[in-house]
């Protein structure tokens, strides 16, 4: 007997035979890779991925050797010999299904999939064999039936190779999430516990009707005034578009058009009509992932906290299995750091999440991809997308719509010019979902904005002092927190930055909101954090300079309502001259671009055409190198099918130049409870879910500072190494401005850092 998996039990009778864990893998990751036609292929994946096993040293190693050995490979070589060109794309899979997608040659941290085929493997047991036989492995794979293929020719060569590089990884993620899957149950099973995937989980049909009724409740509480009236002629329109056919998508409204709402309700909608399986909203900040989840937990009713799952940011896994040892990291060990698969009906998580693991390497961090097919992706906040990785982003959600069978929709107030041609290499029939873009804003415009020149602190506190209700936005933390401290004494003063949990912002928001609607005094200093379908409504804004985007968004917390006049909400755009706060040499050239724009379009600074001249002008000024500032696309261009530079393009494509590290803060007793419990539980994802709301974030070297200073320390290290780092000293969190240090080294690390 060949086994997958062993137990303590030394009479091996509860041990995981080989040949059910490869079946189970196989059915799982053909399941898995339906969603966008490739099942065949994914199952023939799944059914060789642990070939090696069927090897004497790893059936030693399973009953105590110590020896290393290589069991993923000797699949990898057959689907390869087998297969041919499709047979490589599986191999680079089945080789990475433990340490992670190599590059097809070249160097890398892993060693390259053309090293690992030619080396020197144990010899295969003859009972293989057998095995092909049962399992009948088709004789030729090829293409989905349903792939569209980009030309070979040399001006569509980096677009054909990068499809071959998606169609790679997204047959990874099946397989690995299936290896993951199957696994588990197996340990599940032995150790007489329930998985925590086995939960029960709503029908998007359900959800629907809960939304019906939510939304009828809402109309029926509205006080009858123009702007609800809008919105509910807004939501029947883009609800009637459902029906269309799957693609692209653009929903234009302007800020408190309650595209939110909309936006859920054509995407159950259109599921529904199209047989889609779950809706993914991607949101530009980590702050209002929790927010949004709220509002839709509440409008799903009791099927809510099932249905909706907040992936606000992974959790630091453990370092990569050692170039020399490409399955060091073994299953049950794996197990314990299993993350977030996406397996729910509604995902709420962040832009730096979707993207990175669309172009990721790691299997803990692909094996959700495939839950993205076959989806409603909403992309809220679309402008918020960085310009130096905007055409692998562009060509990522061209290639999810064209072979994934996934519907886009990019979800704006100020909709950035990514349809060709006026982006190379753009979107094609990006169709409008919102009734008459421009005439919306004309009829929604509720605010003046205005450039009131240099403003410095001082000038800041008086404008602060002299409204009762004002809400200004800076740059980044540091100024946030140093405004705050000197207007602190003023009544109703409060802050906002990402340096508070996103559990903290929530209460503070809420306490906000009630000062806003009892007419108390609320005098707010917020990063950007809260531009971002936060809902709040001031009479008077007050922003940094920034992008035209940026500002439209301010202007969107300013007479939100329509309960005042335009001549009455005003937005002040500032500069300053202290470079302490400065903003980052890319949002200068936002800011710069913004100002050109508000001096040709003055008396309408937010009209649809105004923000297509800024984003054309943007682009312009860029320059078409700065849209892809790796030359990721390049490089693929440059490269050959056997030679896919997988784990480069993980390396290179980083949405947040300066690495970000998350700390749990014990901000409650939920928080301290999950925090315990990690101590004693079999595996970490649950618990990892309850604690992503009580995460902030620091740059490396601010991390570093206060690891150092032992003021934060792993969870139970002995289990989960520095997966889960926790605060320890409770002094360093401020309750009203978050998490802090003296130390200069964490304020020169803070400086990166804007939200």
């Amino acid at each position: 007997m060949y086994y997958a998996h062993s137990t303590n039990d030394l009479s091996e009778r509860d041990w995981q035979p080989l040949c059910g864990h490869l079946h189970g893998v196989g059915k799982l990751a053909a399941a898995f890779a339906a969603a966008f036609g490739a099942e065949t292929i994914a199952e023939a994946m799944g059914c060789t991925h642990d070939l090696g096993k069927y090897t004497l040293p790893f059936q030693k190693r399973l009953r105590g050797s110590s020896s290393r050995v290589d069991h993923s490979t000797l699949g990898a070589r057959i689907v390869r010999k087998r297969f041919g060109s499709i047979g490589l794309l599986m191999a680079y899979g089945i080789c990475g299904h433990h340490a992670g997608l190599a590059n097809g040659k070249g160097e890398g941290k892993r060693t390259s999939l053309d090293e690992r085929l030619k080396t020197s493997l144990p010899a295969l047991q003859e009972i293989w064999e057998e095995w092909e036989d049962e399992v009948s492995l088709p004789d030729a794979l090829g293409f989905p039936k349903e792939f569209k293929c980009y030309g070979k020719e040399q001006e569509a060569k980096g677009r054909f190779l990068f499809q071959l590089a998606f169609f790679a990884r997204m047959l990874f993620s099946c397989l690995v999430d299936a290896d993951f899957l199957d696994t588990e149950d197996f340990y599940c099973r032995i150790e007489n516990r329930s998985s925590a995937r086995n939960r029960s989980l709503p029908e998007l049909s359900a959800l629907r009707e809960r939304l019906d009724i939510h939304l009828i409740h809402l109309q029926s509480l509205q006080p009858d005034r123009e702007i609800n009236r809008i919105r509910a002629d807004i939501l029947q329109h883009v609800r009637a578009q459902a029906k269309q056919k799957k693609g692209i998508f653009s929903l234009t409204v302007p800020t408190g058009g309650g595209k939110t709402l909309a936006s859920l309700a054509f995407a159950l909608d259109h599921a529904q009509k199209w047989g889609l399986r779950r809706v993914i909203f991607v949101i530009p900040y980590t702050s209002i992932v929790e927010q949004n989840a709220k509002v839709f937990r509440e409008a799903l009713g009791e099927l809510g906290d099932a249905a909706v799952l907040e992936h606000h940011s992974a959790f630091v896994e453990q370092t990569p299995p050692e170039r020399s040892d490409p399955d060091r990291c073994h299953d049950k060990e794996k197990l314990k750091l299993a993350m977030e698969n996406w397996d729910a009906p509604i995902v709420v998580t962040t832009a730096v999440q979707f993207f990175e693991s669309l172009f990721a390497a790691r299997s803990g961090q692909c094996r959700k991809l495939h839950n993205i097919a076959n989806s409603v992706v909403i992309l809220d906040e679309v402008q918020t997308l960085p310009l130096k990785l905007l055409r692998p982003c562009v060509a990522s959600l061209d290639e999810l719509a064209r072979n994934y069978r996934a519907s886009i929709v990019l979800c704006t107030a100020t909709q950035p010019a990514l349809n060709a041609p006026d982006f190379e290499g753009g979107l094609l029939e990006v169709r409008e979902l919102a009734p008459d873009p421009p005439k919306l804003f004309e009829i929604l415009e509720r605010v003046r904005i205005c450039h009131v020149g240099v403003l410095d602190d001082e000038a800041l506190v008086q404008e602060m002092r002299a409204h009762e209700q004002v809400l200004c936005i800076v740059n980044n933390r540091r100024h946030a927190r140093a405004l705050f401290k000197a207007m602190s004494g003023l009544p109703g003063a409060y802050h906002l930055s990402t340096l508070m949990c996103a559990r903290h912002r929530s209460v503070v928001l809420d306490k906000i909101r009630l000062a806003l609607e009892e007419g108390r005094p609320c005098r707010v200093v917020s990063t950007s954090l809260i531009e971002a379908g936060v809902d709040v409504d001031f009479p008077t804004v007050l922003r940094a300079e920034a992008g035209l985007d940026s500002i439209a968004q301010a202007a969107g917390r300013c007479n939100r309502e329509g309960k005042r006049s335009r001549e009455e909400s005003i937005v002040k755009v500032f500069a300053t001259e202290n470079e302490d706060w400065a903003p980052p040499a890319e949002l200068k050239q936002y800011a710069a671009a913004a100002r050109e724009t508000l001096s040709l379009f003055g008396d309408r600074p937010l009209s649809q055409e105004a923000i297509r001249h800024y984003f054309k002008l943007l682009y312009w000024q860029k320059g078409d190198a700065a849209l892809d500032a790796h030359d990721l696309m390049g490089l693929l261009k440059e490269s050959r099918s056997d030679s896919l530079p997988l784990e480069t393009l993980d390396e290179k494509f980083r949405m947040i130049e300066s690495m970000l590290m998350p700390v749990i803060v014990p901000h409650d007793d939920v928080a301290r409870t999950a925090l315990d419990d990690l101590k004693y539980a079999p595996s970490c994802s649950d618990i990892a879910r309850k604690l992503q709301p009580y995460i902030a974030q620091l740059p490396k070297k601010a991390f570093d500072a206060l690891y150092v200073g032992s003021n934060i320390a792993p969870v139970a290290p002995e289990k989960w190494g520095e997966q889960f780092m926790a605060l320890t000293n409770q002094d360093l969190y401020d309750p009203k401005l978050g998490l802090g240090w003296d130390d200069p080294s964490f304020h020169r690390a803070e400086s990166l850092v804007s939200s």
